[in-house]
């Protein structure tokens, strides 16, 4: 009876967030397939600044990705009290951390794309489109940790409503500035960048509202004088390696973006369009891990490690049959959808070998985003860390500079290498899962 009631939830959680993520996706996917009726060259370099981004949100990520891990413990363990603290520490901190990087991405934008190595004819685009974004990316730092906050409580509908709204936002005002419709301008990226900026200050703004309302209503003063050091040392236990695993991860695609940048325009095109619609494929995968880990997390604050393990099998089963299937599809389809945004004949070349061999690549993500989130649930943050640097370094980056460049064998070449990363790691991974080591890692 406890199975299945354990499964129904895990359903109920799974659905509002597979359908948030996929919003989310679409957020950034619809600045690339608007752009794409403006220029590839656009496309291309908004693609450069989004990894850039991509790494920044992973900074604001630090505490509320760890805030997210111990509430669901707490919640489980029945510790209000310190659920407030948590939250409240997590919100003040990257509250500041935002404004310091806004600050930083906007005055020194220009320094941050010649070290990534940003082409001339990219370089005005580029540009603009990382000042808007970046000077208001505080706002994305509180926004992560509303959501992530009621995410642990198993309030997942509330950011899923939210995306939806801000998706709505975004594309109305990318239709009017991008185009010049609706009476206004026509901006192209500059555009773009004004719409994208906008609908995450929204997204914040309803976020607020909705935390304060159904979730923690007040932050008393006596719950936070005098400081509650033990609740930060624990943000900072899950959140370092956390952030750590992702920037790590991050920072090494921004590095490949760099390297696919010395092969051609039309290659970084390529992983703009592919990245994009790739990220549908193991979409599902992400939600249903979201949704379990909050379980998890939930078993292992009450010390029922057995059930947060079968638990965690059966998802993870779930996770690759139906990325698999989704990936297969894509291959067979690729070239059709990639026609769809561009009608460059070497970039719908190249983007169907990356789907063709993206397959074999999902099966290494998909294990690796189970094993590294779920590791991360249950207090085993450190050893996922380890793990992702070693590899990220040696042959996500390493190998496939060889591979790609001096070898000759450019972006299908690279993407190979990237599979060897993803499914070296996961069989590691896995094995940890496996091995129960972290049944003593838990926070309550």
């Amino acid at each position: 009876m406890a199975e299945q009631s354990l499964k129904r939830q895990l359903k109920v959680l799974t659905v509002p967030v597979f359908i948030e993520m996929a919003l989310v996706m679409m957020l950034g996917a619809v600045d690339t397939v608007m752009l794409s009726r403006y220029s590839d060259n656009s496309v291309a370099a908004v693609g450069l600044d989004n990894q850039l981004m991509s790494l920044v949100f992973l900074v604001y990520q630090f505490f509320s990705m760890g805030a997210a891990i111990i509430c669901a413990q707490y919640i489980g363990a029945g510790l209000r009290r310190r659920l407030v603290q948590v939250v409240g520490m997590a919100l003040v901190v990257n509250l500041l951390l935002g404004m310091a990087v806004s600050a930083l991405l906007f005055l020194f934008a220009e320094d941050l794309l010649r070290l990534m190595g940003v082409r001339p004819d990219l370089m005005d685009d580029a540009l603009v489109y990382l000042r808007l974004t970046g000077a208001l990316s505080f706002f994305q730092a509180l926004s992560l940790t509303f959501s992530a906050s009621l995410r642990s409580a198993g309030k997942v509908s509330y950011p899923m409503v939210v995306t939806a709204v801000v998706n709505v936002v975004n594309i109305v005002g990318n239709y009017a500035l991008i185009f010049g419709r609706l009476g206004c301008p026509q901006m192209g990226v500059e555009g773009a960048a004004i719409a994208t900026a906008a609908s995450r200050a929204v997204a914040t703004v309803l976020l607020g509202v909705i935390h304060f309302r159904r979730h923690i209503g007040t932050f008393p003063l006596r719950y936070f004088v005098p400081v509650p050091w033990r609740e930060l040392r624990n943000l900072l236990f899950i959140g370092i390696p956390a952030m750590s695993e992702n920037i790590s991860y991050n920072l090494s695609q921004v590095v490949v973006t760099y390297i696919i940048n010395h092969i051609s325009n039309e290659a970084l095109a390529t992983r703009t369009y592919c990245a994009n619609i790739i990220m549908f494929v193991y979409l599902f995968c992400l939600s249903i891990t979201q949704g379990g880990d909050i379980l998890v997390g939930h078993l292992v604050g009450q010390r029922h490690h057995q059930a947060a393990y079968l638990l965690g099998n059966y998802f993870f089963r779930w996770s690759m049959v139906i990325t698999l299937t989704g990936s297969a599809l894509l291959a067979l389809v690729g070239r059709d959808i990639l026609a769809a945004f561009t009608d460059n004949p070497d970039i719908i070349a190249m983007g169907t070998w990356v789907f063709v061999v993206d397959w074999f690549l999902e099966i290494g993500r998909t294990s690796n985003i189970f094993a590294t989130s779920t590791l991360r649930a249950t207090g085993d943050a450190y050893y996922p860390l380890m793990i992702a640097i070693i590899f990220n370094w040696t042959i996500a980056v390493g190998l496939s500079y060889i591979i790609g460049i001096p070898l000759g064998y450019g972006l299908i070449g690279m993407w190979l290498c990237f599979a060897l990363d993803e499914n070296i790691r996961g069989v590691i991974l896995m094995r940890r899962w496996r091995s129960g080591k972290w049944r003593t890692k838990g926070l309550t």
